[in-house]
């Protein structure tokens, strides 16, 4: 899919739905396992006329909806200890490619 979409690169953007229906663009930045788990993580995408969040990512757990399918759906994730571990193994992996702020 080599589709440009107001400049941006399309191949690693994802797009979900919010508890409203709304579609909300985001782009992939990795997928880590742990604990025999797969977690994305996510950076929302900031579209034109919308104000950016500095910094702001998504860690969503990965569950396969069906085994007949390819389709997977993503959940979030409410232990923060799991956050903390997923976000440390990403922060280690990209330490050079962003700025990360303690």
């Amino acid at each position: 899919m080599d589709e440009n979409f107001g400049g941006e690169d399309l191949d690693n953007i994802v797009i979900l739905n919010d508890e409203d229906g709304n579609e909300v663009r985001f782009e992939f930045l990795d997928l880590i396992e742990l604990n025999n788990e797969e977690y994305v993580v996510l950076l929302p995408v900031v579209e034109e006329g919308e104000e950016e969040e500095e910094g702001e990512i998504v860690i969503l757990k990965v569950e396969d909806t069906d085994e007949d399918s390819d389709e997977e759906s993503y959940v979030s994730v409410e232990d923060e200890d799991v956050l903390n571990e997923v976000f440390e193994i990403f922060k280690e992996r990209f330490k050079d490619d962003f700025d990360f702020v303690d």
